[in-house]
């Protein structure tokens, strides 16, 4: 099919993700700023409040993570904690229903596995056009033997 995405291909939520990464930046440099500005804090003190900037920095930074990649062998989903591989044959269907926060991966197994790398928030008709393309090639490569 001509329309399919070239492989390697990875699905982000962009939108959202410029958000988080512009946030944490945001987060870390302001309490950051503040622990150096402030006379009365001790130099402890001071560590403390950029330990806890790098911290909440880093919070906002797994938020962020989400993807999934599709290459000639299957599907990587990574979620905020965790990241799965999948064979191309496991999906069986691609799934984003009206009210979905993000794409579900109905699997083999009976299972179901989020796919937060694509999600319709901020970025409705970008998380469409993923899900089709992820939905066009789990159609044409799931008949295919795994490498």
């Amino acid at each position: 099919m001509s329309d399919l995405p070239a492989l390697p291909v990875t699905f982000r939520p962009s939108r959202t993700r410029a958000v988080l990464l512009t946030a944490a930046v945001a987060i870390f440099a302001t309490v950051s700023a503040v622990a150096l500005l402030l006379d009365r804090l001790s130099t402890a003190e001071r560590i403390s409040f950029v330990f806890t900037a790098a911290l909440l920095a880093g919070v906002v930074l797994m938020l962020a993570r989400p993807k999934v990649v599709a290459d000639e062998s299957g599907v990587t989903v990574v979620n905020f904690a965790s990241t799965r591989r999948l064979e191309w044959a496991e999906i069986v269907q691609v799934n984003l229903r009206v009210g979905d926060p993000w794409v579900f991966l109905d699997l083999s197994d009976g299972t179901s596995q989020p796919a937060l790398g694509i999600q319709p928030g901020i970025a409705k008709e970008q998380a469409i056009a993923h899900a089709r393309a992820l939905r066009a090639l789990v159609e044409a490569r799931s008949g295919e033997p795994s490498a």
